[in-house]
């Protein structure tokens, strides 16, 4: 048996599981492909699913690709199947339905669930979480105007709803139990424009406090003070789903640890997006990547591994936020180095550097994707800038590229 002919089994059906098939048949692979989801729906894009999903009534889910697509492509589509079992020794996966399958190689993409507040869901009030399309669908129809909206957690996934409430009509609090909002980017100047912003249109900001419980009338806070309210939205991170992964004796409560190619401690067995653990430059340490751009590329990359040409995957993280009228985009580590601004954050529109000595180690925009485009380039490639460079705002950051 060669590497084209092998049988192929992906274990998760969103955006790693879903670009991987495709990578695969892309990269020549001949052999038999399955691909099990355990939603109800076909791959899709996550992104929208805080931002326009809940914003719009009619929107639509991005799909990856038409339903006849996946067939047309030689790949088996299977839907509504949660692995729940494996065995490395006999080359299998087992379903919560009793079905089985085999394979030769195996790649987990199993993603992440919500971290639950389980204290918090004791009560009256309706306790949500945000993590796939049902999420989101039900989600939208709570946000009713005149509704009062409590979001526990004011990291990328809280804000984005915060503004989304605020589109409809909501009354809306954040509570972070951070001192600042958005506090895993570590960008003081970030979290002081996205204070800001947020306020400015209406929201509530409660930090440094946490959330204790609910009654009738709303939520219970540590400093002794409520939040009145009629949803609670819970978004406090969340989990690399690792069932399957334990099975297989792989993964701890980090994740599942791969090497630059996506490739596991077990042979033929390979992770991808949310639920991979993986080396990061930037970071100087092994981490979960939970992003759209991760999830995609390392998958594809990790894809073409499994096909037979070994390729190695180093990226630097990047990620984006639309909330409100702002667009912000991440790259690196910005927490990890003193930051510099470039331009006025009161205009709305500014970048910020975050220099580790001498290394760039990060970088924010805030509607400045042409800067983001140089960023994500110095940061990947190690390059220098100067300050005086940085800090000019008539010096065109392009020209950095080619020192």
């Amino acid at each position: 048996m060669t590497a084209s002919d092998a049988r192929i089994l992906i274990v998760g059906a969103g955006q790693a599981g879903g670009r991987a098939a495709e990578a695969l048949r892309a990269a020549g692979h001949r052999g038999p492909l399955t691909l099990l989801g355990e939603e109800r729906h076909p791959p899709y894009e996550r992104p929208q699913l805080s931002k326009a999903i809940l914003l719009d009534d009619v929107a639509a889910p991005a799909f990856m690709r038409p339903d006849a697509d996946w067939p047309a492509l030689g790949i088996d589509l299977v839907v509504g199947a949660a692995a729940v079992d494996g065995d490395l020794g006999q080359r299998r996966v087992g379903l919560a339905d009793g079905r089985e399958y085999a394979f030769d190689k195996l790649l987990i993409a199993t993603g992440t669930r919500p971290r639950r507040l389980e204290p918090l869901e004791e009560g009256p009030l309706p306790v949500l979480y945000l993590r796939d399309l049902d999420d989101a669908l039900v989600l939208r129809c709570a946000l009713a105007p005149g509704r009062r909206v409590v979001l526990i957690g004011g990291g990328v996934i809280g804000l984005e709803v915060a503004a989304a409430a605020v589109g409809r009509g909501c009354t809306v609090t954040v509570v972070e139990a951070a001192p600042r909002l958005m506090p895993h980017v570590g960008s003081a100047s970030l979290s002081r424009f996205m204070d800001e912003l947020h306020r400015d249109r209406g929201v509530a900001i409660r930090c440094g406090v946490t959330a204790m419980g609910q009654t009738s009338g709303g939520v219970d806070l540590s400093d002794g003070s409520s939040v009145a309210a009629d949803i609670v939205l819970i978004g406090v991170g969340v989990e690399p789903a690792l069932g399957l992964a334990r099975a297989l004796g792989l993964g701890d409560g980090q994740g599942i640890g791969v090497d630059a190619t996506g490739a596991t401690a077990a042979d033929g067995i390979y992770a991808a997006g949310d639920v991979a653990l993986q080396w990061s430059r930037c970071h100087g340490r092994a981490l979960r990547l939970e992003n759209w751009a991760n999830a995609q590329n390392q998958a594809i990359a990790t894809a073409r591994t499994m096909a037979g040409e070994a390729m190695s995957y180093d990226v630097p993280s990047w990620f984006w936020s639309d909330q409100f009228d702002a667009n912000v985009q991440v790259v690196g580590d910005p927490g990890a180095g003193e930051e510099f601004v470039r331009g006025d954050p009161a205009s709305g529109r500014f970048a910020v550097l975050s220099l580790a000595g001498d290394e760039i180690v990060g970088g924010i925009t805030v509607n400045g994707a042409r800067d983001m485009a140089v960023l994500r380039r110095l940061v990947a490639a190690g390059k220098r800038i100067a300050l005086s460079d940085w800090q000019n705002p008539a010096y065109d950051l392009r020209q950095s590229l080619k020192a």
